[in-house]
């Protein structure tokens, strides 16, 4: 189970974020430095306990329409061995101290985790409360064989992160552009995670996050 910090980072995941996004292919936003706000999304827990699991939804203002992100990060005692490419930065933690902030695609116990999840075996978790599950974030999983990491090979597109699990030749699409709206399942899909956050004006919003197919 993981304990909510009510403490200091320095610098910001919102901080961090906002040198790291413009450095990735789906990101929208023009020559102007991303406005963010943290917007909502969930965690999940590590069951040994060492490493930090977030899906953050970040909004993007600095544009002529709101954007929004899905960002999944992993915080960490340590440097992920071979994950040079995957970090988005360091920062400082008023109780755990230096923490290593990572693009959780590139993370095997957030993929590891949110596969899981998938198959009913991980429980959401809010994002600032400690043990409390996300009761708005719905899952489904179709197959009737365990998933598991095929290959720890995410490839970027223009709107998502893309990965193959097992069994046989499923992908697993994390959707980085988040559209509100009507939550509508490719055709095919094997299953999905619908996650939540609110807009600009304060008003619910869902969209799938991830989807297998």
């Amino acid at each position: 189970m993981a304990v909510i910090h009510r403490t200091t980072l320095t610098p910001t995941k919102l901080e961090l974020l906002t040198a790291w996004l413009p450095t990735r292919p789906w990101y929208r936003g023009g020559p102007a430095t991303p406005e963010l706000t943290k917007a909502g999304g969930f965690r999940l827990d590590d069951p040994e306990g060492e490493v930090g699991i977030e899906f953050m939804v970040v909004t993007d203002t600095s544009g002529p329409a709101p954007v929004h992100y899905l960002a999944p990060l992993t915080y960490r005692g340590a440097p992920l061995p071979d994950a040079e490419h995957a970090l988005i930065g360091t920062t400082e933690h008023g109780v755990l101290g230096k923490r290593w902030a990572y693009d959780g695609c590139h993370d095997p116990v957030m993929i590891t985790q949110l596969l899981a999840l998938f198959e009913g075996k991980a429980e959401p978790q809010t994002q600032s409360l400690t043990d409390t599950p996300d009761r708005e974030v719905t899952w489904s999983y179709k197959g009737d064989s365990p998933l598991s990491v095929a290959t720890l090979t995410a490839t970027d597109t223009d709107e998502a992160t893309e990965l193959p699990v097992q069994p046989g030749t499923t992908v697993l699409r994390l959707n980085r552009v988040l559209r509100p709206g009507p939550v509508d399942l490719p055709e095919g899909a094997k299953g999905h995670v619908t996650g939540h956050w609110s807009l600009t004006d304060d008003i619910p919003a869902r969209a799938v996050f991830a989807v297998l197919r």
